[in-house]
């Protein structure tokens, strides 16, 4: 006959199985069930107004009804996206600072402009669409073609003013590749953003913008006029406009758009924020707001996301070289 337990040891028993049973009922939620519990930051390294920024926010719209928490956007423009990109990768790995990572951090991490390695230093959540980029003038320019602007920057050299969205940015890098292939000499004057870029053309301090399809609107009313884009093929939006690449240019560039968080991110956080921004990036306001622009949805999740970042700093290595950015830069 087994001995029953009494006294101390029973209510020890007694004690440790009412606080299993209490563990059980009252468990905490995974951290992927109770995320988000509060708002979400959300930094977009451009300035309001521009392409980036009208796409950044149609997806957090999207996103915040997905995760039942509203989506603050940022604006933490500067230093070619680099200061809002810095600001993400600072940040704590708690899914409550996310944002947009520009492709060029690729370019600017091996140039010394950006002290993180976009390889390992990020936690890549989704690729969302691409920037359409071209040259445009105002309407009253008297270059009416590319190969009249070309014509005019080699009987003056250097002379030609243009404006990006900031030194070694895409635009830049683009407006670089294309001097070189036409064998002429333009004078850059970087902005902080596509925005302000703009303005300066349309105010006539800059003679010629070289941007993503900010341009597109003005273009459509008459005040500017797009000499051509830096696409593979011809945009829907504007056939009549030639590419770079079928003027006699053998430049094709293409800025693909993604979402990130620091690293060290909580997997089952991530796995949550790649199916909402999954589904964020293939909706119908984001795609609408990408037609809109001229851009397209370039979706990838997350895990290809990153071996695209990967492939794309090695493929920064030859432009790098080729084009002597670091002594641009004045960098050894």
């Amino acid at each position: 006959m087994k001995k029953m337990l009494q006294g101390p040891d029973r209510r020890q028993v007694l004690t440790g199985t009412l606080a299993s049973i209490a563990t059980l009922t009252f468990a905490k939620p995974s951290l992927a069930q109770a995320y988000p519990s509060r708002p979400i930051r959300f930094i977009c390294p451009w300035p309001a107004g521009g392409t980036a920024d009208a796409t950044m926010r149609a997806l957090c719209r999207v996103a915040a009804t997905e995760l039942g928490q509203p989506i603050t956007l940022e604006n933490r423009a500067g230093a070619a996206g680099m200061i809002g990109a810095a600001a993400i990768a600072t940040a704590q790995p708690d899914g409550y600072t996310i944002g947009q990572i520009p492709l060029s951090v690729t370019r600017f991490s091996q140039l010394g402009s950006f002290a993180h390695d976009p390889r390992s230093d990020f936690t890549f959540i989704a690729r969302t669409a691409g920037q359409t980029f071209g040259i445009a003038v105002r309407a009253d320019s008297p270059f009416k073609t590319v190969q009249e602007l070309v014509a005019a920057a080699k009987a003056k050299p250097d002379t030609i003013t243009y404006a990006t969205s900031g030194i070694a940015g895409q635009t830049h890098i683009g407006m670089e590749e294309f001097s070189y292939a036409a064998k002429i000499q333009l004078s850059h004057v970087p902005f902080k953003g596509g925005a302000d870029a703009l303005q300066a053309v349309l105010g006539g301090h800059v003679q010629v913008l070289a941007d993503s399809s900010s341009w597109a609107p003005l273009v459509r009313d008459g005040r500017f006029r797009l000499l051509a884009t830096w696409s593979e093929q011809r945009l829907a939006g504007f056939p009549a406009v030639p590419t770079l690449k079928e003027s006699g240019y053998n430049v094709v560039m293409q800025a693909p758009n993604g979402v990130g968080a620091p690293k060290g991110l909580d997997p089952a956080v991530t796995a949550k924020l790649r199916e909402v921004f999954r589904k964020a990036a293939l909706s119908a306001e984001h795609t609408e707001t990408c037609n809109r622009l001229d851009m397209v949805v370039m979706y990838l999740d997350g895990v290809d996301y990153q071996k695209f970042v990967a492939q794309n700093y090695e493929e920064e290595k030859v432009i790098i070289e080729r084009l002597k950015l670091k002594e641009l830069l004045g960098k050894s």
